[in-house]
């Protein structure tokens, strides 16, 4: 691989282009992470939420200081709370995000947990709406929460019928009960409105639900969709909501984020156990810090690539696999695709792999609507998007 050093890349590389082209496969495939290392060298990964970037020049500062210094303790401060506060403000117009009111935690999905053992028990309902990233089954199921299913719609958006029958049923016996709201959507890409968002919160109200919104993927919407933040609505108050840098700046491997409480929420948050607070990497905390105090320009760039990678993905779909149905996310890196009508089983994803030797993440353990499903990550250059779907079509019978 090409020696790059972080002063060299401030600018891209190249002919200035977004910074999804600025690695070859060959540099790719020396990564050690699970997108690069879960199949054998022949198949070209398309599944994991990994993006196919370098890192923002001010988060490899960051950390390159830290090594420098010996800097290689616990996290500490609320450094990382007050960035995501000027970010949001800026970005979103949003001042939620009061530094009395957070704490930071190991990562969203984990916080998430911490945050629904706040305000539920053991054997309490936990509502979800799949299709939708699996691990939020696994980590209810772990902690012994029962989980009811609000089903989005044929849109891939919230169902406001569905949800609330949800409700109805996880309230019942008057029993806590708590909402997990993805927002944006993984994996329809689905950025809910201003007004979903409000009628989820008057339905919550009205049924004594708590709800806590997994809003990891809220830098990464998409040039006509806007990021509402749940706690932003009217009757979100005694809401949770947790954030990261993680998804946005590809900042997987180092572990950070924030939960954030509504105003009624705070007397919870301030029961999180104290050992809660050694979850996070302080290599985490000062990358997510760094990235959101100084990774603004970064971002931008790598959703101006990101909306191409949206519509070229779309021409290849139509022109090689007609047969897809595809719903244009409008948020989030990641593409849903309705795969049904290929003849390809419940499992195209095995298909694909086997007679393409293209890794896609399946739908299954999506649950509920995920038959028949693939989610395909198009942040990678677009010569490997456009090698993927070729390598899709390949494999039709």
């Amino acid at each position: 691989m090409t020696s790059m050093s972080y002063d060299a890349y401030d600018d891209p590389p190249g002919d200035g282009t977004h910074p999804l082209r600025w690695l070859s496969l060959g540099q790719l495939q020396r990564r050690t992470s699970a997108k690069w290392r879960a199949y054998p060298p022949d198949v070209l990964p398309l599944w994991v939420a990994e993006m196919d970037v370098m890192p923002a020049a001010p988060v490899a500062r960051a950390l390159t200081e830290a090594v420098a210094l010996g800097d290689t303790g616990y996290a500490s401060g609320t450094a990382y709370a007050e960035a995501l506060d000027a970010f949001a403000r800026k970005r979103w117009g949003w001042d939620g995000v009061v530094a009395e009111r957070t704490a930071t935690v190991a990562d969203v999905m984990r916080g998430s947990v911490e945050m629904l053992k706040l305000v539920t028990g053991a054997g309490d309902a936990v509502v979800v709406n799949p299709p939708v990233y699996p691990p939020f089954f696994g980590f209810l199921e772990h902690e012994d929460r029962r989980v009811v299913e609000a089903p989005l719609g044929p849109d891939g958006r919230l169902d406001a019928v569905a949800l609330e029958a949800a409700f109805r049923q996880a309230a019942a016996g008057g029993r806590r009960a708590a909402y997990l709201l993805c927002n944006p959507h993984n994996p329809t890409g689905a950025v809910h409105t201003r007004a979903e968002l409000a009628a989820v919160a008057e339905l919550a109200g009205a049924y004594g639900i708590r709800v806590v919104a997994d809003e990891i993927h809220a830098p990464l919407v998409l040039p006509g969709a806007e990021y509402v933040p749940y706690l932003s609505v009217p009757g979100a108050e005694d809401a949770f909501a947790l954030l990261s840098a993680s998804k946005a700046w590809n900042l997987a491997g180092l572990k950070a984020a924030v939960a954030v409480a509504g105003p009624a929420a705070a007397d919870d948050l301030a029961k999180l156990p104290g050992i809660v607070s050694h979850g996070p990497s302080h290599f985490g905390v000062l990358a997510h810090t760094a990235a959101l105090r100084d990774g603004a320009e970064w971002l931008d760039a790598v959703l101006a690539g990101l909306d191409e990678n949206r519509r070229l993905l779309g021409e290849l779909l139509e022109h090689h696999l007609p047969g897809v149905r595809y719903l244009r996310p409008e948020g989030t890196y990641l593409a849903w695709l309705d795969c049904r009508a290929l003849g390809l089983g419940d499992d195209p994803a095995a298909v694909f792999l086997e007679r393409g030797r293209v890794a896609l993440t399946g739908g299954l353990p999506f649950r509920t609507g995920g038959a028949g499903h693939v989610r395909l990550n198009f942040a990678t250059s677009p010569e490997l998007l456009t090698e993927g779907v070729r390598r899709m079509a390949a494999a039709l019978p």
